[in-house]
């Protein structure tokens, strides 16, 4: 009797603060709650936001705009931020050297002359988001410093990650290649989303010959070599285009290439739900074929379609970065991850210049933290799988 009073007593089924009742959360809050313990999955969502900040901002948190150069300064190395309590955050100025014979080109820190460093420092003018003139940077040469130990002098260039053949900032032009590079794959993948659902949805309801028609028209876009096709599309396009045209044809480009795969995984998920009960009831009550498929079907594996397009971004930015290291995709001026390691395609100019690598960087950093997200909204979408 006791345990039947406890069943039906209704203050047993509330539950504890700070615990939630598993039967009362949507499918969304469960995945929410599970992607929440995915620990590894977190931490690369956090550094895509605050990789996606800087790049919507990346006037504001570059220390210099991305076409400006000091041709004096080419292939200039790294300048590191030091602190000390006599100078505070500062570097050491550079002092070149040219060899007369080799007329090779060497930089020696000079100890006497100190740049001092900030946060929220006056600089080169910009306009935010193309709108407001600015010329405050969220960290750089601190003018005002300057001016106080050298009134005399401007201030010397400052180049964090040091300098290219042009004497471009290579940190500042980073930041700014982060715009294009991690929202090229957004926008492909926005098309990617639409040709993948429409068509694969439409392979999958339909059936029948059209089905086969469609499926093989993506065995034949597979059986391409995928490296060699982008090549050809990307040598078709001509060269006298705007660099937004440029951009645009990329992301077409790419994302003719990438639909494939999710168009698969919609027409077997829309395979195995169009028998169901609530389609046929949906289809009795007089609704349309359009309805039923976009409004009921497709909306029972969102969290499916999610994950597809969040493990297929990386594919994505890697296409751009590949196309434009060979000179077939974006051009200068536009500056992105792939224009910017155009530089390191001659091993003796990287031998000389290791910086010049450090594009690299933020692109594995990207490709791994996009995985890594993947996972854990495979993971949480997926109610089979071990809790973490």
């Amino acid at each position: 009797m006791e345990g039947q009073k406890h069943i039906t007593d209704p203050e047993s089924r509330i539950p504890h603060p700070g615990e939630s009742d598993p039967e009362s959360l949507s499918q969304w809050q469960l995945i929410r709650a599970r992607f929440a313990r995915h620990r590894l999955a977190m931490i690369a969502m956090r550094v895509l936001i605050i990789m996606v900040v800087v790049a919507l901002g990346c006037e504001f948190f570059a220390p210099v705009p991305s076409m400006w150069r000091n041709p004096p300064s080419t292939y200039c190395p790294p300048q590191l931020p030091a602190f000390s309590m006599a100078d505070g955050l500062h570097t050491r100025a550079l002092i070149r050297y040219t060899d007369p014979e080799t007329f090779q080109r060497t930089y020696h820190a000079d100890s006497k002359i100190v740049i001092p460093l900030g946060f929220f420092v006056a600089g080169e003018h910009y306009r935010l988001f193309g709108l407001f003139r600015c010329e405050t940077h969220f960290f750089g040469v601190d003018r005002d410093a300057w001016r106080e130990a050298y009134p005399d002098e401007a201030a010397p260039p400052w180049y964090f990650l040091g300098a290219d053949r042009y004497g471009h900032d290579l940190f500042s032009r980073i930041i700014y290649g982060a715009r294009i590079s991690l929202f090229i794959g957004v926008v492909a993948i926005a098309i990617t989303f639409v040709l993948g659902v429409t068509i694969g949805g439409i392979s999958g309801y339909v059936g029948g010959r059209t089905d086969m028609v469609i499926q093989r028209g993506i065995e034949i876009i597979n059986g391409f070599p995928s490296l060699p096709l982008w090549l050809a599309l990307a040598a078709a396009m001509p060269g006298d285009w705007s660099p937004l045209t440029t951009y645009f044809a990329i992301t077409i480009v790419l994302s003719l290439l990438g639909w494939t795969g999710l168009a698969r995984q919609v027409r077997g998920k829309i395979l195995s739900l169009r028998e169901e009960d609530y389609v046929t009831a949906a289809y009795l009550v007089g609704a349309g074929h359009g309805r039923i498929l976009f409004r009921h079907l497709v909306p029972g594996f969102t969290s499916h379609i999610i994950v597809s397009l969040t493990l297929a971004v990386p594919g994505m930015i890697l296409g751009e970065t590949a196309l434009s290291f060979l000179g077939l995709g974006l051009r200068p001026p536009i500056v992105s991850w792939g224009v910017l390691i155009q530089d390191c395609m001659s091993l003796q100019t990287v031998s000389a210049y290791p910086w010049l690598l450090m594009p690299v960087a933020p692109i594995v950093v990207t490709v791994l933290a996009y995985n890594f997200m993947g996972d854990g909204l495979r993971d949480a979408a997926d109610p089979y799988s071990a809790a973490h």
